[in-house]
């Protein structure tokens, strides 16, 4: 069960010979009669113009039916394909490590020519040929975020291996107590030395994520439930609890009720009271107000009301505010110069631009 399964679907280029077409194409898995994959079974394809990988490590033995759904995205042709996986029981390796690669991503990492690549380095730093690839995993199926979609910028990959032989030395520093301690304060942690096996740089670890797996010290399984007789013991006669006391919400709705209404009612008083209380009404404001400016508004409302009942009869004589000089009040024509009313029309400056029109005492 170690043995980890992948399948790469090679581009329509590569299936059919002769033929030169590169086309996009969509794969969907799943598995016979149901919706999705199995648990340990995943697959991704980042572009129709890209490989699809399905990969994953069985956790237990048995049988899973795939199917495989080809979708051509240029002439929208179909293909179904059947793929039959077997799962046979083997002994699982006693010593295991998990390496997280963080500039690489899932879909560069399942080629095999760069699994042998990290094989070696991993090698080496083990100390051991006698290494097995357990499982490869997406960071992203383990919680990671998602990076930037800019340059630089990975997901990254976790990948376990395991071995017969134990762990190195350099794999037993990272359970030194100064070197948690310096993955702890988020510190740079420096490579142990003689340890760096890293010859491509897209596929140098992270040591402070490092885990060691033991499998031979796993702790033994807790003993399976003692089963009774399903009848509860006799603890006597139930006492339910007693009343909470009684509480006066008097005060409560004094504060939630009549204080807001009395704030609301002396501001409803002093706006009342600002609107209406400080007015000063028509015969104090026609008292303080210069008697001219008076006969002036009283002359417009009588010439709007005179053209008003011209509109509705267009035989009428020429209004009175028509003529060269006039009384507004009688109609009556006289000289400005000869009258001692304090209501002296504007017009008198026509007649005499250097004329005092203002009354006199």
């Amino acid at each position: 069960m170690r043995e980890t399964f992948q399948n790469d679907f090679e581009p329509l280029s590569k299936l059919y010979a002769g033929r030169l077409y590169d086309d996009p194409m969509i794969f969907k898995c799943n598995r016979q009669n149901f919706p999705d994959l199995p648990e340990w079974l995943r697959f991704t394809q980042r572009h129709p113009y890209d490989n699809g990988f399905l990969y994953g490590t069985p956790t237990s033995p048995g049988k899973s039916i795939i199917e495989i759904y080809a979708v051509n995205k240029r002439s929208y042709e179909t293909a179904r394909h059947i793929l039959v996986i077997k799962v046979i029981p083997e002994r699982i390796l006693p010593f295991q490590v998990e390496f997280f690669i963080k500039l690489r991503e899932i879909e560069k990492v399942l080629p095999s020519p760069v699994q042998d690549e990290i094989k070696q380095d991993l090698q080496k730093l083990w100390n051991t040929e006698a290494l097995e690839i357990v499982n490869i995993t997406n960071a992203l199926d383990r919680g990671g975020r998602v990076p930037l979609p800019l340059a630089g910028h990975f997901e990254g990959v976790y990948v376990k291996v395991g071995s017969e032989q134990y762990f190195s030395d350099c794999l037993l520093k990272v359970l030194t107590p100064e070197y948690q301690k310096q993955c702890t304060a988020g510190a740079k942690v420096k490579v142990p030395g003689g340890c760096n096996f890293c010859s491509i740089p897209s596929n140098c670890i992270t040591w402070c994520k490092i885990e060691l797996f033991d499998l031979t010290k796993q702790e033994p399984a807790p003993p399976a439930p003692t089963l009774g007789s399903g009848i509860l013991e006799d603890g006597g006669d139930f006492n339910p609890p007693e009343s909470p006391p009684s509480r006066d919400y008097f005060p409560d709705y004094i504060v939630t009720v009549i204080v807001p209404l009395i704030l609301a009612i002396i501001l409803c008083v002093l706006l009342a009271y600002i609107m209406c209380g400080r007015r000063e009404g028509v015969t104090k404001r026609n008292a303080r107000t210069n008697q001219i400016q008076l006969y002036h508004h009283h002359t417009i409302l009588g010439n709007t009301d005179e053209l008003r009942n011209m509109a509705g009869n267009r035989s009428a004589p020429p209004p009175l505010s028509t003529l060269p000089m006039f009384n507004s009040r009688t109609g009556e024509r006289a000289s400005p110069l000869l009258s001692d009313s304090p209501s002296i029309p504007l017009i008198m400056a026509q007649h005499d631009p250097y004329s005092d029109t203002l009354p006199r005492k």
